[in-house]
């Protein structure tokens, strides 16, 4: 079995020896590939809806490798703080990733829990959800498979609620100089601009507009110092 791009990454930025939970595990191909490696001292695959856990299990047991438990739950209401010290959250759209985050208090709890984060959609909700619930991003990076670009992230409770920039929020701490983190700063400008432009002549949504407008011409700004 060999992974993605995307989730080789994702794979690359799990310590070792870790006791790792996956949420929304799908084909459990990450907890498969963790533990094969050994990188991983135990995995606890979870998922909300019974067919993929399914198909997980049977991919589990046709690995032939030990140490991953199964459990359909939503989210993390059924692991304990005690059972993980990494938490992979991937290939969900960003405001349902910050809906589990608001919801499990023990990610709260020290010692801090490492979260790798990779959402699909809606970025700029669950950087901000981070930040104003006490979370901080250590850092990210970009990867392109398939034609699409994402962002994954590394992040973890630190108390601090901080309050950043507007255009902070839609590109974080990617590296625009890397050839992956520029495709993802410019997609991000790409969805700013145009939103601003469809709001330009409305003067009832002019907040909206200097929204946009602002945060767009700040990530332009970016991208245009990283070109020299």
């Amino acid at each position: 079995m060999t992974l993605t791009k995307r989730l080789s990454l994702i794979a690359s930025l799990v310590p070792d020896n870790s006791n790792v939970c996956d949420v929304g595990t799908d084909h459990a191909y990450l907890p498969i590939m963790l533990m094969k490696s050994r990188k991983a001292r135990r995995v606890i695959a979870t998922d909300i809806r019974p067919l993929p856990l399914e198909n997980a299990r049977k991919n589990i047991a046709l690995s032939g490798v030990g140490g991953i438990e199964t459990r359909l739950c939503d989210g993390l209401s059924s692991v304990e703080k005690s059972e993980a010290d990494t938490v992979v959250i991937a290939g969900i759209g960003g405001e349902v990733i910050s809906g589990i985050i608001k919801r499990t208090g023990w990610l709260k709890l020290s010692p801090p829990v490492l979260l790798i984060l990779q959402p699909t959609t809606s970025p700029e909700i669950l950087r901000r959800c981070l930040y104003e619930n006490g979370f901080e991003i250590s850092d990210e990076t970009a990867v392109e498979e398939n034609g699409k670009i994402y962002t994954v992230m590394r992040a973890a409770h630190t108390g601090e609620k901080i309050s950043c920039p507007d255009w902070f929020y839609y590109i974080g701490k990617t590296d625009v100089l890397s050839p992956d983190g520029r495709l993802y700063a410019e997609k991000q400008y790409n969805r700013l601009f145009s939103c601003a432009s469809a709001l330009q002549n409305l003067p009832e949504k002019k907040a909206e507009y200097e929204y946009y407008a602002d945060a767009a011409a700040q990530i332009g700004n970016l991208l245009n110092k990283s070109e020299n």
